[in-house]
């Protein structure tokens, strides 16, 4: 997950020259003026201004408590999902709807601090702590949405078919090591 404060700045001044305008706004002028209004997840979220930090050892500890309580959902979810469709499923059901419910929850969680404001605490203990442990999916799909919100679409899906193909092959990379140790 996204540990660190990831603000940026809020200035979507217009530049007021064609020659001074970036290439890539001459190319796709729509894209910079959608791109301008659209409110980014944490870029603009807590309404132009800057959360308190906690220190880095009162914010380690709040990750650290709220990733407990993740992956202790986690495995409780884990556990229901498998009570309800039986131990021999074949499609990983489990991980499924974690991933999914993950991923609603981090929506909700950024929406509401977009609108609402709140703490930097809060944000390290709910959206890195509790739903990294719950699920590192719900990061991936915010950094994911945050590209296509900012017209970076060819990037987003690099980035969602990267991800995926290089955490498969990293698995299978390992499994391999350590059959080969074995």
């Amino acid at each position: 997950e996204t540990g660190g404060n990831h603000l940026e700045s809020g200035n979507t001044k217009r530049a007021e020259s064609e020659q001074d305008r970036p290439e890539r706004e001459r190319h796709y002028p729509n894209r910079a003026a959608k791109a301008s209004k659209v409110v980014h997840f944490p870029a603009q979220a807590f309404k132009g201004r800057q959360m308190n930090s906690p220190n880095t050892l009162t914010a380690t500890a709040i990750v650290a408590l709220g990733g407990g309580i993740g992956a202790m959902l986690r495995y409780h979810a884990g556990r229901a999902v498998t009570t309800v469709v039986g131990p021999n499923m074949v499609f990983p059901w489990g991980t499924f709807l974690i991933n999914v419910a993950g991923s609603l929850l981090m929506g909700l969680l950024a929406g509401w601090l977009a609108r609402e404001g709140g703490s930097e605490s809060l944000r390290l203990l709910l959206g890195v702590g509790v739903l990294g442990g719950f699920t590192t999916f719900s990061a991936f799909s915010l950094e994911t949405a945050m590209l296509m919100e900012r017209g970076l679409y060819g990037m987003a899906g690099a980035y969602a078919f990267g991800s995926i193909m290089a955490g498969v092959a990293g698995l299978f990379l390992g499994l391999s090591l350590m059959r080969g140790a074995a």
